[in-house]
Parts: structure tokens; C-alpha cells; sequence
């Protein structure tokens, strides 16, 4: 059944987001202000299942475009999102019923919110990541053959754009960042025009859900004075996800980053604490973490979520934020069903990325230590 958002879940919707942002996704903080201005001015955030849309639905995904470093420096104003969602309607020629989320890790997880507030339109409860992911192609949607063309692009200073790349997605998220990198580095998209059936048959669902849970969960062990990462394991042990696990503890004793072509590209290195095994662990990450290697093994592979979360609150740390001598928690979260498929993995598995490794499922790699 679908709810109205109140402000305490739009909180815990946030916190949640960021962990499911693996890293990147920008940081939910800045989208949960936005949503929040809506809201304190009396426009609700309406969510509902994909099963609660009609048959003949029109569904516009909407969400931000750029490296997670530009939005700590160039705050969004929250207009651009709305022109490109019109643009799309008027290139389509049809009214949507309905905006969902891309992603449904870090900033992306806010921006269909804040849209569906402003628009005064339900905000359908599913995502085409169940996480956060660097480029556009990298969604389920596509994977599952729904073209992400025609999108259309646009910035904070008025400028709109529409790109039509036919089928091919990966030219799509070519043009856009482009064109997102002449706008600032930063732009809002509406992409992956869907009807009701594709929805349904295409998206990860419940994840926005899922990223209130996380975030209750986390705040509940905080003022119980409970071990957060215990009470995320348990929690995700009833949900698609299944798994989730400490990997690592330690402190950060190096961090290289970069950004390059509109990505956040970059290292960070953690020497152990207290009982973690091994001596070191490498987080390689575009936006998001990629692979984390423990004294040169991999023990989690995209895919599958690799989350920094402080290691005294739980609460998760970006990868625009991490800085020496922070004491972080490593933890590995395994992906649904849906985004391990070999047309999946071949989008977004390690080949996507350029790395040489093989994917292996978290809880093999976990097997073996």
C-alpha cells in the first residue's frame, strides 16, 4: 500500500540512501534539505508500490547527473529537475502519472522526492540499481531492454536539452556527460521513459522503502545503544538483499581523488583495528566503491555493495569525504537476484568498470576467509 513520507522517514530515507550509495550517489544530506523546503511548504511526498500504477501509466524516471565532489562546492537549486521532466513530457507528447527513481543510492534516492512534491505526483517505490551506479547505462531497465532514449537533459541556468541515441544506452550517458560537464559538471535528467508493464518487469523494487528501513534500523541501534552493523545484518536478512556483513575495520591512512570526466575516481587505503584479519584493504571506487581488496585479495566486487560507515555510529561516509585517520567499517552488501544475471554483470559487473577480476558473489568470497 502506498504512504505519505513524514519528515522522520524522510530522515531515515536518507541515511539509508547513503549506505546504499556504496560511496557515491552525492551526498542525500543536500536532496534531503531540498525535499524537506517542499515539504515545510505544504507539498507532500506521496509513495506507492509499481504495483499500485494503473495498466496505462506513464512512468519518467528523474535524478542528477555528475561527480559527487561538484555537489559539495555547487549546491543544486532543485528548477532544473522540473524542466527536464517537461521536456520529456513534450517530446513524448503524453502526461506522466508518475516519477520514480534511477537509483536509489545517495542524492539520486531525493530528487525524484522532490519532484514528485513539486509536481504534486505519486513517487513509484522501485529503482533501476538498487543501488548506486556511475553511468546511466548501468540500470536494470536496460539490461531488461528498455531504451533509455529519448532523455532529456538540463541545467540550473535554463538550458534544456533532449538526446536521442535510439537504443544504444552507453551513447546516451557518452552525450550526457558531455553536455553535463558543459553545464557545470553537475545536470538534472528525466531518462528511461516506461510504461506500467516495463516498470513492473524492469526495476528493483521496494528499495525506497528499503532505504527507510536501513536508515530506522541504524538510528533505533544508535539509541539503544546496540551494535549497528548486528542490527543491519538482521534487518537486511528478510529483504531481497539477504546479506549483509563486516568486512573490514580499520583507519584510513591514505586517500587519492580525483575528478575526471565528471567522475570521482580514486583510493583510499585502511590499516586495520581491533580484530579485523589482515593488515590492509584497498577501496578502489568511481563515485562508488568498486572492489575492495584485503592485502591484494578481493573480498567484495561490484556488483555487490561496498559501504563505508563510521565504526562508532554506523553512519555512512562518501567517498568525497573520506580523510585521514577516520575510523571506518567496511561492510559488503550482496545484490538482488535481478542485478547478477550475465546480461547484468556484463553491464555493470566488473567488466563495466575495466577490471580485470571475475565477479564472485559476496557470500562465496566470504566463504573462503
Amino acid at each position: 500500500m502506498g504512504y505519505d513520507l513524514t519528515t522522520r522517514m524522510l530522515h531515515d530515507l536518507a541515511e539509508g540512501a547513503a549506505v546504499l550509495g556504496t560511496g557515491g550517489g552525492g551526498d542525500p544530506y543536500i536532496g534531503r534539505l531540498l525535499v524537506e523546503q517542499e515539504m515545510a511548504a505544504g507539498r507532500g511526498v506521496h509513495i506507492i508500490g509499481a504495483d499500485e500504477l494503473p495498466d496505462d501509466a506513464l512512468v519518467l524516471p528523474s535524478s542528477m547527473m555528475g561527480a559527487p565532489t561538484v555537489f559539495v562546492e555547487k549546491l543544486p537549486s532543485g528548477g532544473g529537475n522540473i524542466a527536464a521532466f517537461r521536456a520529456l513530457e513534450k517530446h513524448l507528447g503524453r502526461t506522466a502519472y508518475a516519477v520514480m527513481p534511477t537509483e536509489c543510492g545517495g542524492l539520486n534516492s531525493m530528487i525524484p522526492l522532490m519532484l514528485g512534491a513539486q509536481l504534486g505526483l505519486p513517487v513509484v517505490d522501485a529503482d533501476g540499481m538498487g543501488r548506486a551506479f556511475p553511468e546511466l547505462q548501468m540500470q536494470t531497465f536496460g539490461v531488461l531492454g528498455v531504451p533509455g532514449s529519448p532523455m532529456a537533459i538540463a541545467s540550473d541556468h535554463g538550458d534544456v536539452c533532449i538526446i536521442d541515441a535510439g537504443r544504444d544506452n552507453k551513447r546516451m550517458e557518452q552525450l550526457a556527460r558531455v553536455l553535463t560537464i558543459e553545464m557545470g559538471g553537475a545536470s538534472y535528467i528525466s531518462d528511461y521513459p516506461m510504461d506500467t508493464g516495463q516498470v513492473r518487469a524492469t526495476s528493483v523494487h521496494g528499495t525506497l522503502t528499503l532505504c527507510r528501513r536501513i536508515g530506522e534500523t541504524l538510528r533505533r541501534a544508535r539509541a539503544e545503544h546496540a551494535d549497528p552493523f548486528d542490527a543491519l545484518t538482521s534487518m537486511l536478512a528478510s529483504t531481497l538483499y539477504k546479506l549483509g556483513a563486516v568486512l573490514f575495520q580499520g583507519k584510513v591512512v591514505d586517500v587519492e581523488r580525483r575528478t575526471v570526466d565528471g567522475f570521482a575516481r580514486g583510493r583510499a587505503r585502511l590499516e586495520a583495528t581491533g580484530g579485523s584479519p589482515g593488515n590492509q584493504l584497498e577501496l578502489t571506487f568511481q563515485n562508488e566503491h568498486l572492489v575492495a581488496r584485503l592485502d591484494g585479495r578481493v573480498i567484495a566486487i561490484v556488483p555487490d555493495l561496498i559501504c563505508t560507515l563510521s565504526t562508532e555510529t554506523g553512519a555512512p561516509v562518501p567517498t568525497e569525504s573520506l580523510a585521514y585517520g577516520q575510523r571506518l567499517t567496511v561492510y559488503g552488501i550482496s545484490t538482488p537476484p535481478i542485478m547478477r544475471t550475465p546480461d547484468a554483470l556484463a553491464c555493470f559487473g566488473p567488466a563495466g568498470f575495466g577490471l580485470t577480476e571475475t565477479y564472485t558473489p559476496l557470500e562465496d568470497l566470504l566463504s573462503h576467509t
